[in-house]
């Protein structure tokens, strides 16, 4: 079944798509594919053919019936990147006026650092493969 899918990305309840736009766009220098705001917005990680994070107003959102969630809810959210440099990017994004919740620092399975995204969500960066990557130590 897996060779008849791929995965194309996710959709992230924001409170506001210019605010979004801004953190993913300008801070993290990410491609914004889509701008229709205040409504809706396309964030291209990676390059052609790569995955997706939708920025979808809370207000678009409503009319489907969603409500809006708790902080702890959207913490419990990660958008997992990866870097080669994690202690590099650390001080790049850090310029840009990125904040960080845990700067870079080894866990048992890897080396990560996350910063909060305009919302709340966690944007967790991690040294090189999700899982396939080891501590600094």
């Amino acid at each position: 079944m897996t060779d008849k899918m791929h995965f194309e990305g996710l959709t992230l309840t924001v409170q506001s798509v210019e605010a979004s736009i801004a953190y993913y766009g300008g801070k993290l220098g990410l491609k914004v594919e889509v701008n229709a705001a205040p409504a809706f917005a396309l964030i291209r990680v990676g390059g052609e053919g790569s995955g997706t994070i939708g920025l979808l107003s809370l207000a678009e959102a409503r009319k489907e019936g969603v409500e809006e969630m708790s902080p702890a809810q959207k913490r419990g959210i990660h958008v997992e990147f990866g870097s080669d440099d994690l202690d590099g990017l650390y001080e790049e994004l850090k310029a840009k006026g990125v904040v960080f919740h845990e700067p870079p620092h080894d866990e048992p399975w890897e080396r990560a650092m996350t910063a909060l995204d305009p919302d709340g969500y966690a944007v967790e960066f991690a040294q090189g493969r999700r899982g396939k990557n080891k501590p600094k130590s």
